[in-house]
């Protein structure tokens, strides 16, 4: 199933390798839900915190894709494109 060319180019999907955002544990703040970039593999968190780091790092990185860093959540979702899918 075609999505966007951003997801499509995604090979194999990465992972977090801690459940903590990496932002807000620098800062000592909080979070809701991970977010992982499937550009750098960096996890941070959703815009549902107050910080919003995803989001914050696909404007600056302009990485698009971020899957979900929630246990049992399967989906990847494009920003630019805003286009989402299970997998």
């Amino acid at each position: 199933m075609a999505t966007c060319a951003h997801i499509d180019a995604i090979q194999s999907v990465k992972l977090p390798q801690r459940l903590e955002c990496a932002e807000c544990v620098k800062i000592r703040s909080t979070w809701m839900h991970l977010r992982t970039c499937q550009t750098c593999g960096v996890t941070l968190c959703c815009d549902s915190s107050p910080n919003q780091h995803a989001s914050k790092h696909a404007r600056t990185s302009r990485h698009p894709v971020i899957a979900s860093g929630q246990p049992n959540e399967r989906w990847l979702y494009c920003y630019p494109d805003e286009a989402f899918v299970e997998y």
